[in-house]
């Protein structure tokens, strides 16, 4: 089989909206690629952010739901998720950061490459990790972020587990993923591709207490394969192993299975394909309400029933 590439998309709890979208998509300059709805709760938004195309890779996804508690960190979830940034970049983004009000955490070395720790509204923790591997995005033309400051697409992800050796033989009995070093109890591991996202790094935590989800917690990570035959494999090949691995979900954009690794990390494999160009031109992703052929009958009920918020993208146009 074809070795995991490496991250898809990352999927989070959030609070407000607008908050949300004024966050990711004009401070950090990620574009909005889809709006729509959680497919399996309609009453809720499920907003995109990404690069000019929704490039696996380049994908933070968001639940928004007014007035949610925060999540409370711990084992079993996503702890940080890290974008990659230029060696030249790095005092762009301290400035652009503090001068929004955005607190800093103290920067530091990681397997010898600086980063810059911080929190989105929700105190979803995010990290800049200056790199110079290779990044291959589609830039958005429209982003506020001159396009030599870009985010690159994601570095890594850090998940926290109680043990690092069992979530490490599904990365690397299951997905082909290498080892690629030890930092303290920071394990990291590739996947195979030589672009974006490809690392996953396990922070060994033994015997911390689980985290709560809510807003500001990640509710699951996706890896990437590139079409449904290859997803197909990898799910009889994860049933085989003892994983209790979901029938296919379709959601539009991409195909889904799910399953938890053994400390509570909730796992998706997403097809690459078909993407988000699916029902939108790439000259208005994002800008509209897209719902699935099986609730459009619904759509009049569904828009009364989700918060309304001001697109940036639309305001810029009026």
């Amino acid at each position: 089989m074809q070795p995991i590439q490496g991250i898809h998309h990352i999927t989070a709890f959030a609070s407000d909206p607008q908050r949300n979208v004024d966050f990711y998509h004009t401070l950090l300059g990620q574009r909005m690629v889809k709006t729509t709805i959680n497919f399996d709760d309609p009453g809720t938004y499920h907003f995109y952010f990404a690069d000019e195309i929704g490039t696996p890779g380049t994908v933070m996804t968001f639940f928004p739901w007014p007035h949610a508690r925060r999540g409370t960190p711990g084992n079993g979830e996503v702890a940080a998720t890290g974008y990659t940034i230029r060696p030249n970049s790095a005092d762009y983004w301290r400035h652009r950061l503090t001068e929004n009000g955005v607190t800093i955490g103290t920067r530091h070395m990681r397997f010898g490459q600086e980063v810059i720790p911080f929190r989105d509204p929700d105190g979803m923790a995010l990290e800049l990790i200056v790199s110079d591997e290779p990044a291959t995005i589609q830039p958005w033309r429209g982003s506020p972020i001159p396009a030599e400051h870009e985010l690159r697409g994601f570095h890594s992800a850090t998940l926290w587990v109680d043990s690092a050796e069992h979530t490490a033989a599904i990365l690397l009995g299951q997905f082909n993923y290498t080892f690629v070093g030890q930092e303290g109890n920071r394990y990291r591991y590739k996947g195979a591709s030589n672009d974006i996202g490809v690392y996953i790094d396990l922070l060994e935590r033994p015997g911390q207490p689980r985290g709560s989800q809510g807003a500001g917690s990640v509710h699951h990570i996706a890896f990437r394969t590139v079409d449904d035959t290859e997803q197909a494999e990898y799910q009889s090949q994860l049933r085989l192993a003892g994983y209790h691995v979901t029938d296919v979900k379709d959601r539009q954009y991409f195909h889904s299975i799910y399953f938890r690794e053994p400390n509570g990390v909730l796992f998706e494999i997403a097809t690459d394909a078909p993407g988000f160009l699916y029902d939108e031109p790439v000259e208005t992703l994002g800008t509209t309400l897209r719902l699935p052929p099986w609730l459009e009958q619904h759509r009049e009920t569904i828009e009364n029933a989700v918060p309304k918020f001001n697109h940036p993208a639309l305001a810029a146009q009026s």
